[in-house]
């Protein structure tokens, strides 16, 4: 799933935020969710995530840690660069929240919502020599964990049908429902012709199928 900015940009965007995490941790002495929290708050996250190339590549990590600070009114002297950033638990958690952004679409704001950065840092030791893709499936698990079902998961345990059932009865394959029911693809994306089967199986409307952006959860909070 390839979201915001052209995947070229992505070594980059990986490498910049996980020396900018590295930095304000580790030099500059800032709590690790506080500094994601001002990343945030300064528009600075929005910006990144949408591939804007000043903040993506334009800039290295510690510059973008500066204009972090300058953005939340920071007063105290931040200390220069580091020469060479060596590839602590801190330069990952920045390295692979970069690319898991990237990859599932979801903005800063709401992987924050769900998931701290300290928690993100305890999976260090078992992750940091793994394949991206682990820790994205390791991510999406502890958030699919805080959120409440799927539209199509509840209205199918309404009527009593288990996943092989409603696949028997609708054409939609096994794996496709898992899929829907996990958030590991979109529904809204579906096919019509999949919506339709579904919703002609349930017997419910297309609409009720669907789940709310992510856009639309942020601004009702």
């Amino acid at each position: 799933m390839i979201h915001a900015y052209d995947k070229q940009y992505l070594d980059d965007a990986m490498r910049n935020l996980g020396e900018a995490f590295d930095y304000a941790v580790n030099n500059c002495r800032i709590e690790i969710d506080d500094f994601l929290d001002m990343f945030i708050a300064g528009g600075l996250a929005d910006q990144f995530g949408s591939g804007v190339p000043r903040f993506v590549s334009g800039m290295s990590g510690t510059e973008l840690v500066w204009e972090v600070m300058e953005r939340s009114g920071w007063e105290r002297e931040l200390p220069e660069a580091e020469a060479v950033y060596d590839c602590s638990p801190e330069y990952w958690c920045g390295w692979i929240l970069a690319y898991y952004q990237w990859y599932t679409g979801r903005s800063f704001k709401n992987i924050r919502k769900h998931i701290s950065m300290r928690e993100i840092w305890k999976l260090y030791p078992t992750l940091h020599e793994a394949a991206e893709e682990r820790f994205v499936d390791t991510m999406n698990r502890m958030i699919r964990r805080q959120e409440p079902p799927t539209q199509l998961q509840t209205l199918r345990k309404s009527i009593g049908y288990s996943q092989k059932a409603l696949a028997e009865k609708s054409g939609v394959t096994l794996r496709m429902i898992q899929q829907y029911e996990q958030r590991a693809k979109d529904i809204n994306k579906a096919t019509g012709m999949n919506l339709v089967a579904l919703a002609k199986t349930l017997g419910c409307r297309v609409e009720d199928l669907l789940e709310q952006s992510l856009d639309e959860i942020e601004d009702e909070e």
